[in-house]
């Protein structure tokens, strides 16, 4: 009679644990599966639709016409970001942000008044720390001059600014600790200016910004190179900022941290959530700033500091890129909207969003992470606290994994020794979790534990 009623009890006590832990997962990951499922690609699909019926959003084209040219398309974006924030109570601060550039010589051809449409949800405990969703509004054909031929843009740039649209149509249900900024960038094809405009913003009102999530090309499923696919996706990143500090420099020689600056890390968030979330995507982390000889927005955040990634399609077509619309030896070039994959740009916005909310639900990272154990068999590390952490991750990888795989779940405290662990073999970084269990951006040590 003893053993089965032991089995019972211990088949009863499983359950209860299963259960109390099922409701745990469940009241965290609930919401971010109801983000995924909210994203719309007949919404993405009409919101392609307008913009490339705009008919060119040269960043010098025209800005008087209600129906073409740049001026009509970023009203057409404020007046959805309007939309939105009327539907949600007023939660979106929208304005426009603008910065005269001079005629270069180059690409731009005479003074232009290059404008950014940008929207604010601002968060409840910590508004003036951001992560931020971008798109590019202008769209370019091959001489990257011509502001009056026809350039749809469909898929370079109307994907990533449909997409931005439609993460703060989702987002907008929600509230979040830290704000999220929605914004459409204009002047990329002319050399990254409105990117250089509001980052150069941000610094002068001492924005404290957790991330940049550039979106270039987020709707092409076929390559150039035959590959057909609609899982893979890509997360460009620079391994160290370009301002370092020696002091900077100088750690991060000591601590081994060669590939783990904070765009690398951001990128590896990234990585980490969509494979936690959507398992049946393919992140595909690229050691690289942006791809050879190109250029993307989330550059120049990453000029003054600011960590900043780019999520692209894996497989880009070319004939589609930067062409005049044409049909030359039996192939289409041109940017069409025929070429768009609106349920593959749905999935690379329910990426954003579900990092975006993730990032903004999260604590903010520890600001200071000390390690030690040099010649000792254990690693050592501590942290300073943070506000609003119920616990803190400490993790460490093999030197030559691009991903954090193994952890230990810190409570009631900011240090921890880990035996066993020898220090030179391994890399190690430290985050916060939040009360609902949403995790900060992993900080990788800057300083000797003494």
């Amino acid at each position: 009679m003893f053993k089965p009623f032991r089995k019972l009890f211990y088949i009863s006590c499983l359950t209860l644990f299963i259960t109390s832990s099922v409701t745990q997962a469940q009241r965290i990951n609930t919401k971010i599966y109801d983000i995924i499922d909210a994203v719309s690609a007949e919404r993405i699909e009409a919101d392609i639709t307008t913009l490339a019926n705009f008919g060119t959003r040269h960043t010098l084209s025209d800005t008087i016409s209600n129906t073409r040219g740049i001026g009509a398309a970023r009203r057409w974006i404020k007046s959805e970001f309007d939309k939105v924030s009327s539907n949600c109570n007023n939660c979106l601060e929208v304005f426009y942000q603008n910065n005269i550039v001079k005629e270069d010589g180059r690409r731009i051809f005479k003074d232009v008044n290059v404008v950014n449409v940008v929207a604010i949800q601002r968060g409840t405990t910590y508004p003036n720390r951001y992560v931020i969703m971008s798109g590019d509004i202008d769209s370019r054909v091959t001489d990257a001059n011509d502001a009056t031929s026809d350039s749809p843009g469909a898929n370079d740039n109307a994907s990533g600014m449909a997409g931005t649209i439609e993460a703060a149509r989702v987002l907008s249900n929600y509230s979040f600790e830290n704000s999220i900024i929605y914004v459409g960038l204009s002047g990329e094809e002319q050399g990254l200016y409105g990117g250089k405009g509001l980052a150069e913003y941000a610094k002068e009102n001492d924005w404290d910004i957790i991330g940049v999530l550039n979106n270039d090309m987020i709707g092409n499923i076929e390559g150039v190179d035959g590959v057909i696919d609609n899982r893979s996706f890509r997360i460009f990143s620079e391994p160290v900022p370009p301002n370092e500090t020696e002091r900077e420099r100088n750690a991060r020689r000591f601590y081994g941290g060669e590939v783990d600056g904070i765009s690398r890390q951001l990128a590896r968030y990234i990585h980490k959530t969509t494979k936690t979330y959507m398992p049946e995507m393919n992140p595909m982390m690229i050691y690289r700033l942006d791809r050879f000889g190109r250029g993307g927005h989330h550059r120049p955040f990453n000029d003054v500091g600011f960590p900043g990634i780019r999520i692209m399609e894996a497989h880009e077509n070319y004939t589609q890129q930067h062409q005049d619309i044409r049909t030359e030896d039996g192939i289409e070039y041109g940017d069409k909207l025929k070429f768009v994959n609106f349920k593959y740009a749905a999935k690379l916005t329910a990426v954003n969003a579900i990092n975006l909310a993730s990032l903004a639900w999260a604590p903010p990272s520890p600001k200071s992470v000390s390690i030690g154990g040099i010649v000792e068999p254990s690693a050592k590390l501590s942290w300073s606290a943070v506000k609003g952490a119920v616990a803190y991750k400490v993790y460490w990888r093999d030197t030559t994994s691009p991903t954090w795989d193994n952890f230990r779940v810190v409570k009631n405290a900011t240090e921890v020794t880990l035996d066993g662990i020898v220090l030179d073999n391994f890399f190690f970084g430290v985050s916060a979790i939040g009360e609902h269990g949403h995790e900060s951006v992993v900080v990788f040590p800057n300083n000797i534990m003494r």
